[in-house]
């Protein structure tokens, strides 16, 4: 039976990730789990995350967690989402600057005050709900539909050194990147889990993905 570890340490809900992934694939033994041995055993890793980039980093780092992602992440397919996906960046300028994993290099930006859509409305942060998608080819967006609405809640966004690792965008109002990619890793800025049928179907794509783009 094929395995998926939910990355734990401590911070936010991890059952709505688990259970979609249970439900994208039933036979799939899903663990939420911040044992380095079964995340090292598992076939397949998954990396979610809420609140402060500071706060996760400093549970990642005096849990030994950041050691094992950086290792997990090289070795099995590996899914960042949300804050996940920000931790995998070089640094982050929340809380006046935040180390990260640096899996991706790359940096985590606030979105600006003062936004303002088409038609002049402000633009709130954190950006919250629904958002077209627009994809880069890659096997996880098999069976989803080109600007695809999935959701989102954040007030950082990614921006990576290299733009080949931008996985697909999203506007708001400028284009930003909300998936990335290199090699086994992937990892998006939505929430898969809270995205209907659009993220089940990605989540289903990951319990199939090789690792191989």
């Amino acid at each position: 039976m094929s395995s998926v570890a939910v990355i734990d340490y401590g911070m936010g809900n991890l059952h709505s990730i688990a259970k979609a992934l249970q439900h994208a694939d039933s036979r799939v033994n899903v663990q939420i789990t911040a044992d380095a041995a079964l995340i090292r055993m598992a076939d397949r890793v998954v990396f979610p995350g809420v609140g402060a980039i500071r706060d996760c980093m400093q549970a990642l780092n005096e849990s030994g967690l950041a050691d094992v992602i950086r290792e997990v992440a090289h070795s099995k397919p590996f899914l960042g989402i949300c804050l996940g996906m920000q931790a995998l960046l070089t640094d982050s300028e929340e809380n006046d600057g935040i180390a990260c994993l640096n899996l991706f290099p790359g940096h985590a930006h606030r979105f600006t005050d003062h936004m303002f859509d088409a038609d002049g409305n402000v633009l709130k942060i954190p950006h919250m709900g629904w958002n077209q998608v627009k994809q880069k080819p890659h096997p996880l967006w098999r069976d989803i539909p080109d600007h695809s609405r999935f959701y989102f809640v954040h007030s950082y966004f990614a921006v990576p050194d290299d733009q080949r690792h931008s996985a697909a965008s999203a506007d708001y109002p400028q284009a930003f990147t909300c998936a990335l990619a290199k090699e086994n890793m992937f990892a998006v800025q939505f929430h898969p889990e809270k995205s209907q049928t659009v993220g089940l179907q990605l989540l289903q794509n990951f319990l199939a993905w090789d690792g191989t783009a």
